[in-house]
């Protein structure tokens, strides 16, 4: 990838306005153009390892900008400017600091990405590595058409300095400058640099203003040199051993020294052996030149078909011979060289000043199209790649280049063949092999496009799973939800105490045959979302709604010691909240009938289709029958629901007396009329906002399903003792309620739940208008006892 501050754009300094920013902005936009995503990615990747995963979904949402980026795609600069202006206010630095670290990061992110070891060959040292980038530049444009790389020269000053000429089309992009460098620096070449900004200017170029910045770059010693001085004051032993490593290292070097053809005399050797150990062995090599180029000039004109000699003045003084065939007129004697080409790259004027200012670049030229003949104006236009060399002698410049071409279709739209190369020219080999990496860098955009597809629809599968699950949660207990979730079978488990609770609506009968079904609809759905609520807040487990039936269960399926206490509060808060939904015949609030019972119950999931998470046993029957047997606007209590939480003195309860309950015989039941420690705001969650207004005792909580209070389970035991004398002596002939021993059979698995029996309240209305004036609704109960 380009190691450059081409494709990221900079940000003005923080404490400027809004106003003066988004000018800003409007002025950075008309110079940026695009960038490919491997830059968003980059700057994505500094921020998560950095400041983490949260930092940047924060900084991505005030820069408004998506989740990821595609490597291989073409992204406006602006997307990059949004994110690091507000990296800069959500860190509270300047630009200079952000792109300073953006640029330490980018080098390391560039050798994680792939391209280690060829940014660590392009030079022996730090000054060469910076002349070549330009031609690591040219070499990725051919993958990376739409990359706008920036152009680097190295000036060497007579006084030892070295300085740093750095041109880009975007401005402000600099300070990442320093930060590439000395990464470079420290993890090539093991030593440290130091820039400093000499110069910042805006030089008129033929494409516009350009960005020209001098650097003052100084490179330290390295740090082996450093550490071998901190050694002068150790030990003599650490000085011998230091020297007797250099003695084998040496030993190694001349016994892996090429043999010579002529005999050398014993100094000469260590001449040799010293020199290639100072790394100066290439610097006393000493080139042998002809006294005459023993080459004609027509067969120069072949071997290098596409070359142009040209003076101090742009004049043509010969070419190439196949460059002639595709630009015809080069063959006319006296013409200037800018007349049939510009300079693509690097952006600069067209005059030998310049190019030679950027000697060491790689130049690109493009033909003018008013300068081809008819035929060729309407094909692509020809560019050429190459070097420019100086001849001091003959005061002319040799332009030794080839097509720049980036797959065999452009070859064959430009009119090209690959015999019109030469042979020699491993222009060639690069576009074959170019070929080949545009299909591997095609195949590999269309698996990001896949891939992040895939993301996107994992992300909405993962929503909707959520939605499922909560709806599977809200027709099951969750460890059930998750088991049968898992495949797993979930076998009955036996309760043995609990408080159920049923509710249905007076008159509803009557209601439902005067009105239209929307209005039932909504009436129910405005009491049922109360009653919802209520659950949630004494966290008591909804068991079923069937029209106005509402059922439900305390200490089922997490056992607890307040299960009693919940579910009186629970009733509470429902008488609360039914007044606030309003009768649509009368206008007035609805009235509810609540009936509560303690007992022992057997719970477990029938059904495969559609699960339901149900209760058996006679406790379901008796809770229905308090309901059944109840007063409008009152909550009816058993006498075993009584006994449990009479002893708390929380609540204020009142005796209704002996009546009459169906398949019970004579029972003595009460009346919850409020709780005398909490207000109506605190039941109805209105206090602490929706939250168990319990102080559980964790201690006496458990998972096992067979563990109950003994206080508890003692008083049930005792109170129904006393019911079933009391049914006894008063010669009762209904049958009596099994007591809780009676559902430690073997046969409470979940095969055998249908051999309880479940026998309906009522088998007609009359049977119970003695209590309730005709106005319950018919066969209310039968409504649960048929699923049940």
């Amino acid at each position: 990838m380009c190691l450059c501050a081409s494709q990221s754009p900079c940000v003005s300094a923080g404490g400027k306005s809004v106003r003066v920013y988004r000018i800003q902005l409007w002025n950075y936009s008309r110079w940026f153009g695009k960038m490919y995503g491997f830059i968003n990615t980059c700057l994505k990747s500094l921020v998560i390892e950095r400041f983490g995963e949260e930092t940047w979904e924060n900084l991505r949402l005030m820069a408004g900008v998506q989740e990821t980026f595609m490597t291989y795609e073409i992204y406006d600069d602006i997307i990059t400017l949004r994110l690091v202006q507000e990296a800069c206010k959500m860190l509270d630095v300047s630009s200079e600091v952000v792109l300073k670290l953006f640029g330490e990061y980018f080098f390391s992110f560039c050798k994680m990405s792939g391209y280690d070891t060829m940014l660590r060959t392009l030079g022996g040292n730090l000054v060469e590595f910076i002349e070549n980038l330009d031609a690591l530049h040219s070499y990725l444009a051919l993958s990376y058409e739409a990359m706008n790389a920036p152009s680097f020269r190295v000036e060497r000053m007579d006084d030892g300095r070295i300085l740093l000429h750095y041109y880009s089309d975007r401005k402000g992009l600099y300070h990442i400058v320093p930060g590439i460098i000395e990464a470079v620096a420290k993890d090539f070449f093991d030593s440290e640099v130091t820039m400093t900004i000499l110069n910042q200017s805006e030089e008129d170029e033929r494409t516009g203003k350009k960005e020209h910045v001098v650097f003052h770059m100084v490179q330290k010693e390295k740090v082996t040199k450093r550490k071998a001085q901190t050694r002068q004051n150790n030990s003599e032993e650490e000085i011998l051993e230091d020297k007797e490593e250099t003695m084998r290292r040496m030993k190694a070097r001349y016994a892996n020294l090429q043999l010579c053809p002529r005999k050398r005399s014993p100094w000469e050797l260590v001449r040799s052996i010293v020199m290639l150990g100072q790394g100066n062995l290439r610097q006393s090599f000493t080139p042998s030149y002809p006294k005459t180029l023993w080459i004609e000039e027509q067969a120069f004109c072949n071997a290098f078909p596409f070359h142009i000699v040209f003076d101090s003045d742009l004049v043509v003084k010969h070419t190439g011979v196949n460059i002639q065939k595709f630009v015809p007129g080069l063959q006319t004697a006296g013409i200037r060289l800018d007349e049939y080409f510009t300079i693509v790259h690097p952006e600069v004027i067209f005059n030998i000043q310049s190019i030679k200012k950027f000697i060491n670049s790689q130049f690109v030229l493009k033909t003018r199209r008013e300068m081809l003949p008819e035929v060729q104006q309407n094909q692509p236009t020809l560019k050429l790649r190459g070097q420019m060399m100086w001849m001091e002698s003959l005061n002319c410049m040799i332009y030794l280049c080839s097509p720049k071409l980036r797959s065999l279709q452009e070859l064959e739209e430009r009119g090209l063949h690959l015999a019109d190369i030469a042979q020699h020219d491993t222009t060639r080999d690069l576009i074959l092999l170019n070929q080949q990496r545009l299909a591997e860098i095609e195949l590999s955009n269309q698996l990001e496009r896949k891939k992040e597809e895939l993301r996107i629809l994992s992300r909405n599968l993962e929503i909707e799973k959520q939605k499922s699950e909560k709806l599977l949660y809200a027709m099951l207990p969750t460890h059930v939800a998750n088991q049968l979730k898992e495949g797993k079978r979930v076998e009955a488990g036996e309760f043995k105490v609990c408080t159920i609770l049923f509710s249905d609506v007076v008159t509803f009968t009557n209601i439902c045959a005067a009105c239209e079904p929307i209005q039932i609809v909504n009436m129910l759905n405005a009491m049922y979302s109360r009653f919802d609520r209520l659950t949630s807040i004494h966290n008591v487990y909804k068991v079923e709604t069937i029209g106005d039936a509402y059922m439900v269960v305390g200490g089922v399926p997490v056992p607890t010691n307040t299960h009693a206490e919940r579910v009186a509060n629970f009733a509470l808060g429902m008488r609360i909240a039914a007044r606030e939904v309003t009768n649509p015949i009368t206008g007035q609030p609805i009235q509810i009938r609540v009936g509560l019972h303690t007992g022992p119950v057997l719970a477990g999931v029938v059904g495969e289709k559609m699960p339901r998470y149900c209760l058996f046993g006679d406790t379901v029957n008796t809770a229905s029958r308090m309901e059944s047997h109840g007063v409008p606007d009152h909550i009816h209590v058993s006498p075993f629901t009584f006994s449990v939480i009479k002893d708390k003195g929380i609540f204020e309860m009142a005796e209704r007396g002996e009546i009459e309950v169906k398949g019970k015989g004579l029972m003595r039941t009460y009346f919850l009329l409020k709780n005398l420690q909490k207000s109506d705001e605190q039941i109805m969650g209105l206090v602490d906002g929706e939250m168990c207004v319990y102080q559980e005792d964790l201690e006496e909580e458990t998972d096992d399903l067979k563990e109950v209070s003994p206080e508890d389970m003692n008083a049930v035991l005792k109170v129904e003792e006393d019911a079933h004398k009391e049914v006894a002596e008063n010669g009762n002939n209904h049958t009596s309620p099994p007591s809780p021993s009676s559902l430690h059979s073997d046969k409470s698995s979940s095969d055998h739940l249908i051999q309880f029996d479940i026998t309906p309240a009522y088998d007609s209305p009359n049977d119970f208008k003695h209590l309730h004036n005709g106005h319950h609704s018919d066969g209310i109960n039968t409504k649960f006892c048929s699923i049940l």
